[in-house]
Parts: C-alpha cells; structure tokens; sequence
C-alpha cells in the first residue's frame, strides 16, 4: 500500500468514487462523514494525506483544516466548489498543501495526490532532527512522546504544537504574537491570554519548580524562550 488517505465528505456518492478510485491506485482509503469524524480519523489512523470537502455542515472545512494545523503537518489537500481567489488563498492561509475545485478529474486528483506525497517526502529530512534532551526531559517530536527519564508526560495537542514551535526555535526567543500564530494560526484572534495560559499549563507539567521556570523562560516585554540556562 501506498499510504492511508484520509477523505472527508458529507456526499457519499463523492466518498465511493474517491475511495474505489484511491484504493485502484493502490492507496488505503479511510472515509468520515463529518469533520468531528475526520478528526478522531486523523489522531487514530495517523493518515499520510487528508483529502477534505470545504462545504459540509457543522464544522465545515474551512474550520477543520485550522484544527488540523493544530494537531498535525499531515500533506492536506482541500476539495471545494469555490473557485474564486479569495478562497483558494484563505486554504494555502490555514495550510492546505494544494486547493482542488469541483469539477475534477480522478486523474487531476491522482496527480494532485502524488505531487504533494513526493513533496512531503523530499522535504521529510529537512527535519531531521526531531529528538530533543534536555537533562532528564526527552521530547520526541515524530512520535509526539514526552518523558522525563521513563515516566511518559502526557500533554494535549495544543501544548505539545506550543512546546515543538518553542523547541524548534533553537533556543532563540519569540514573541507571543509569533507564538500565538504558530499554534492557534492567523484566523483566531490574537490573544495574549491564550498564549500564558498554555506556557502556565506547560510549566506545571514540565518544569520541577513552576514558580521558578529551568527550561521555558519569559522575555519580559516580548515572549519566550524555551531551553537550559
């Protein structure tokens, strides 16, 4: 098999002729109905692309491609009946690797599909190195793992998007504004709230002394910086 892809739709004469067409080609299909459906799909299955509808009702695509980037860097590819530039630059904003209007052909598709796998892949060992130690503390940005020495520390997707972008600022500081952007992205309003809230959150769970912070560090007037003195 070529990979799971994962297909969110509401229209179920769409999912079969995606899912018969993807599994010909040698893909393993794995369909939802709805985007609450796709998320649990997406945490469960770990899919190597997301082939997401726009229009659905609910949560519609627009707003689950947003949770996604929460949780994942999962190849997404957003399906829509909306052609105007307007919304195919909203998609590429909430990080949709490619935009695909309605009509298409499943060959389009197909290639769509395949361009943004080998994209993905080439640009898999630019990030190499996912492994962090910092004293007892291990983080594993790959498996998305947490330990200090064997204890697994578990934290929920949101602190854990807020620790890798932390992490992978190679001990250099950033803004909140920047911070706020990386994990909740450019839709949801900026919030300096949300932002402490979460670093609060993590220092209770990572720190030994919370009140007194040995790897994530305020920069006062500016953000933080996570790391060993």
């Amino acid at each position: 098999m070529a990979g799971k892809i994962l297909i969110v739709d509401d229209d179920t004469s769409i999912r079969a002729v995606l899912e018969t067409h993807l599994r010909s080609a040698g893909y393993q299909p794995i369909c939802a109905v709805n985007a609450a459906e796709g998320l649990r799909l997406l945490y469960g299955e770990q899919p190597a692309l997301v082939l997401l509808d726009v229009m659905m009702p609910g949560m519609d695509g627009w707003e689950m491609a947003a949770r996604i980037r929460e949780l994942s860097d999962v190849p997404l590819i957003l399906i829509s009946g909306r052609d105007s530039e307007a919304d195919k630059l909203r998609g590429f904003r909430l990080g949709a690797d490619d935009y695909v209007t309605k009509p298409f052909s499943l060959a389009e598709l197909s290639a769509r599909v395949e361009a943004v796998l080998a994209r993905a892949s080439k640009s898999a060992p630019a990030r190499d190195r996912r492994e962090f130690t910092f004293g007892d503390l291990r983080v594993d940005l790959d498996r998305r793992r947490v330990l200090r020495g064997e204890q697994v520390i578990d934290l929920t997707p949101t602190e854990f998007r807020m620790l890798q972008v932390l992490i992978e600022q190679g001990g250099d500081a950033i803004s909140e504004e920047q911070l706020h952007e990386a994990v909740w992205g450019t839709l949801h309003p900026s919030d300096a709230g949300y932002v402490r809230r979460y670093i609060w959150f993590l220092r209770q769970k990572l720190e030994r002394d919370p009140a007194h912070p040995e790897l994530i560090h305020t920069i006062r007037k500016f953000g933080y910086r996570f790391g060993p003195e």
